[in-house]
């Protein structure tokens, strides 16, 4: 029995022999680990119970003791999101800028205390001056019915009297931005303002205290403690003051008797929150000028006047603008003093990097040029000479160089001969005879560049002239990015969903309609949709069949299925049907805030494209027409699986919206050839339809009509802004569009175009021709 016994314990253990040393390092890490936490938990009391028994021992924190918060050890926990499924989904709106929902608050509002005599003079020479550099810019004034400038927004109270006046303007800061800005400056128009250095020295200062800068003014027989702020140089209230200010205003109206409303707003922050005037804070001095009569600006050169953040007084508006003139002219010199000293310092640091010199850029301190990793992404010169250019953005060879093009030639051509003079002068001077050639490209790292061949003239200083051809090289960097102002939208306007249907259309406005429902009535978007069916001469008359029977009968089974829902259709009967007369029938029975969404039948709308249309779309100030995804044909791109065979190559570009789940259309394009799909409000239609009318009377608007589709009336016709851009939202399947012989020549041109580009890449209809060449010969 012993024998088998042992035999059987020593397999065993030739099977475990080279797993020993892995039992026994993991025996010891346990054991090593047990003695480790034993040790711990042997070391003295609780940490936290002695910090609480401080200094008679431990105590019972049942007792009523708490622990010091900033002694716990505080552990973050990630609350997961649950929706309760029994109660209705509630669509969020969230605001335009991230700032709004977070409550951010702009920099700096300026208000300007004018009167009838001054506001048509002084107060547009500051607006001219310096209302591009603030967020917002008001005027105040006492005249009932003031005619307010061009530019500008102008606040009238109705009462010329100082105190009154200043009263009223606290107030409607406080009731209309005290919740929109950190700081708001007070001046008067007849004070010239440094913009930028006022808005730096806001960005400086902390928003948190109760502040009031500016020029200090002593109040007659007062002590030397209580001073106003001198309301001809202007003074800087915070937000902070401004709120506990505004339940004193009244108060104040009623007991401080003064003609001068500065003096007036000083005594009143004196005697109601014990705040009087500073003209220095955190490091900061508000500096002024006081401009004596008759003295020229352009000659002053005292150090008072150079670092001034205001200059007061200003009798009239060409001394503003030449106040304007002198300050820019410092500002531009300081700027230019800076960029040079920049320049030598990364000229001097470049020799130490391990590319030496040869890693300077030109022009130093500007991105490198874009460097190409493939032939696809070599960036392309534009050929120009002084007359012509060729590259044409309606694929010309050639045409005339006009406009902002010629613009922006002839300001090169004027740089570089300025810059050329700048550097060899007085040994030379130069005088262009003619561009020989020209050349141009965007650099999206760097800006546009230039190439310019020059026929120059050369004349020294003895009077001798020689021609000269030279080759320079110019660039216009990319500037600061700014936002553009624009008029505030939000996701929540209702959009009215326009669809004009013809009867060869019919039989594909089913698909329309289920498409409208998942991606509309589903997530129950605000919009809605009118069909509008356009009968022929002789179509679905007395006794002849509706061609548009299925159409109706989809939309009321849509009605059926969507309790609440309402879809409108109109009947009207044309033998020509252009898009401008359709919609004049839609335009009149809609209000004039109607957001329109013009559609066709193989458009998809969903909610990303219906938010992006009400974004885009701006009441009075643009309208926006999409370019949509055009799928190619599928007898010359056939679908293909998400993976592809083996051993294929890439695929061409897919629509955006393809769900790789199933099998993908082999490729498509953005058809920039069609606008049949535009979002724009009817008040923006109506008026530039009305436009139309005036100036085309009669026959000829009947037959401009015929040649025209909505988005030619935008643009010849209203002076609103005509955006286009990519929709990758909206993915459209192959059709061949029906282009209609009374279409104007353009119109014509532009269909066809657009149903050749969409049959196919140029690789698949290389490949299509070269089976067809072998099909023919054999």
């Amino acid at each position: 029995m012993a024998g088998p016994t042992a035999m059987r314990l020593s397999s065993v253990l030739a099977l475990l022999r080279p797993a020993l040393p892995l039992i026994l390092g993991l025996s010891l890490g346990c054991s090593l680990s047990l003695l480790r936490v034993s040790w711990i938990q042997g070391e003295g009391e609780d940490p936290c119970v002695v910090a609480v028994g401080e200094p008679g021992g431990p105590q019972n924190l049942d007792s009523g003791t708490q622990l010091d918060q900033s002694d716990e050890d505080f552990k973050p926990r990630i609350v997961p999101y649950y929706r309760d499924p029994n109660k209705p989904y509630k669509k969020v709106l969230r605001t335009r800028y991230i700032q709004t929902e977070l409550g951010s608050r702009e920099r700096l509002l300026v208000a300007v205390l004018t009167s009838r005599a001054t506001l048509s003079t002084l107060a547009v020479a500051v607006n001219r001056t310096v209302a591009h550099h603030f967020p917002r810019l008001l005027y105040f004034t006492g005249q009932r019915g003031a005619r307010t400038p061009a530019g500008m927004q102008v606040v009238s109270h109705g009462d010329e009297r100082p105190a009154w006046l200043m009263s009223e303007t606290l107030r409607h800061l406080h009731t209309h931005f005290g919740a929109d800005y950190d700081w708001f400056f007070v001046m008067q128009d007849d004070t010239y303002v440094q913009a930028p250095r006022l808005a730096a020295l806001a960005g400086h200062l902390s928003i948190n205290q109760d502040l009031y800068l500016g020029r200090t003014e002593e109040f007659i027989g007062a002590g030397e403690q209580a001073r106003y702020c001198h309301g001809g140089f202007g003074y800087l209230l915070s937000r902070s003051l401004l709120l506990r200010l505004w339940p004193h205003l009244d108060g104040c109206r009623g007991d401080i008797l003064s003609a001068r409303p500065d003096e007036w707003l000083g005594r009143c922050l004196i005697d109601s929150l014990g705040i009087g005037c500073v003209s220095q804070h955190q490091g900061q001095q508000y500096r002024s000028f006081e401009l004596a009569k008759n003295r020229d600006p352009e000659k002053e050169e005292s150090s008072a006047f150079l670092s001034a953040f205001a200059v007061h007084p200003v009798s009239e508006g060409t001394l503003m603008y030449r106040l304007h003139k002198r300050f820019s002219a410092l500002e531009l010199e300081r700027a230019y003093s800076e960029i040079e000293q920049l320049q030598a310092q990364i000229r001097n640091l470049t020799v130490l990097t391990p590319e030496g010199e040869a890693g300077l850029s030109w022009p130093i301190g500007l991105p490198a040029p874009f460097t190409p990793h493939s032939r696809f992404e070599v960036l392309g010169w534009d050929y120009f000479t002084e007359q012509h250019t060729f590259s044409c953005a309606d694929g010309a060879p050639k045409c005339p160089l006009q406009g902002a093009s010629r613009a922006d030639v002839g300001d090169a051509v004027e740089t570089a001969l300025e810059q050329l003079n700048r550097r060899y002068q007085p040994r030379l001077r130069f005088q262009k005879q003619r561009l020989l050639n020209g050349y141009r490209r965007f650099d999206p790292a760097r800006g546009m560049e230039y190439t310019l061949d020059l026929l120059l003239e050369a004349v020294t200083q003895r009077g001798h002239r020689r021609a000269l051809a030279r080759r320079v090289s110019l660039l216009r960097p990319l500037s600061r990015v700014e936002i553009l102002p624009m008029p505030y939208v939000t996701e929540a306007t209702r959009v009215q969903l326009v669809l004009p249907l013809l009867v060869a259309e019919a039989a594909a406005a089913p698909a329309f309609l289920e498409a409208f429902a998942a991606g509309v009535l589903e997530p129950r978007e605000h919009a809605l949709l009118t069909l509008l069916l356009v009968y022929g001469p002789r179509e679905g008359g007395r006794g002849a069949p509706d061609p548009f029977l299925g159409v109706k009968a989809a939309a009321a089974e849509l009605e059926r299925r969507y309790p609440g829902t309402r879809l409108a259709w109109l009947a009207v009967r044309a033998e020509a049907p252009s898009q401008v007369r359709l919609l004049d029938v839609v335009s009149k029975k809609h209000p004039v805030d109607t957001l329109f969404f013009l559609t066709t039948v193989w458009t998809r709308p969903g909610p990303e494209v219906l938010n992006r249309c009400r974004m885009n779309a701006i009441s009075g100030w643009q309208a926006f027409f999409p370019v949509h995804f055009q799928e190619f044909s599928p007898a010359l791109a056939p679908q293909r699986s998400p993976q592809g065979p083996p051993g294929a190559g890439p695929d061409p570009p897919s629509p955006p919206g393809a769900d790789p789940a199933r099998g993908a259309p082999a490729g498509g394009r953005f058809d920039r050839q069609a606008s049949a799909e535009g979002c724009f409000y009817n008040a923006d239609y109506l008026a530039a339809r009305a436009r139309l009318a005036g100036e085309l009377a009669g026959q000829e608007e009947e037959e401009a009509l015929e040649g025209l589709e909505v988005v030619d009336v935008f643009l010849r016709f209203s002076g609103l802004h005509l955006f286009r851009a990519v929709e990758p939202g909206l993915v459209q399947k192959f059709s061949v569009r029906d282009c209609s012989p009374r279409l104007s020549e353009e119109l014509y041109h532009r269909c066809r175009l657009s149903n050749l580009e969409g049959l196919g890449g140029r690789a698949q209809l290389a490949m299509a021709l070269f089976e067809q060449e072998q099909a023919n010969s054999t």
